[in-house]
């Protein structure tokens, strides 16, 4: 998309943003009190919610950045802020803020901020995927302008795939599928969402 600057993307929404490190203590926090982000607080939205805190614990430890990306990344000029689109429950999200992470401690220029789609809405309703409110929703954001680079999200282009096919023609229940899609993601090893933002940066820059 072209570079445009959403009012509703202020300093004070950036300066409100949690930081990883404050995103986890979050999820941690509720977590040990058997809770999750958001109202939904039913025995399905929980189950999610504590395979997806594990899922990102692992991932944390155990993501690692090709060499390709960290080629691009650190060819790259722009300063960034990423802004993320999130909640504790949502398995896309545990798979792939990890890797955000990484990207962001290891190359200076990318800044990650990350917020609770249920709690900002009105950001959300900004960078909907096909009319819905799917996340995680990367946004990029240049740090100086606040101006829009470009977003990336909810999902890796295979996993999305898979999602539409379930949508068009759904074949077995949805946590079979959940599980086909996680498996998928097991498999994959962040390669996927790695040369995603990997070419995506080229363009960004």
């Amino acid at each position: 998309m072209a570079a445009e600057v959403y009012p509703v993307i202020n300093s004070d929404l950036l300066n409100s943003a949690m930081s990883f490190d404050n995103y986890m203590a979050l999820i941690t926090e509720l977590y040990e009190q058997k809770k999750t982000t958001g109202d939904n607080q039913s025995e399905a939205m929980l189950g999610y919610a504590k395979i997806n805190f594990h899922r990102m614990k692992r991932l944390i430890k155990t993501a690692q950045l090709n060499d390709d990306l960290k080629q691009v990344l650190f060819s790259n000029q722009t300063k960034m802020i990423w802004l993320v689109l999130t909640e504790g429950w949502c398995g896309d999200a545990a798979q792939n803020i990890p890797v955000f992470n990484a990207i962001s401690k290891a190359f200076p220029n990318i800044e990650l901020k990350l917020i609770l789609r249920d709690e900002n809405l009105e950001v959300m309703d900004q960078f909907l995927t096909n009319g819905g409110r799917s996340i995680p929703k990367l946004i990029a954001l240049n740090l100086e302008t606040l101006e829009t680079i470009g977003t990336w999200g909810p999902r890796p282009a295979t996993a999305q795939k898979m999602v539409n096919d379930f949508k068009t023609i759904p074949n077995g229940d949805y946590s079979a599928f959940v599980k086909d899609v996680q498996l998928w993601y097991a498999k994959d090893k962040t390669n996927e969402v790695q040369n995603e933002i990997k070419v995506l940066l080229k363009e960004w820059n």
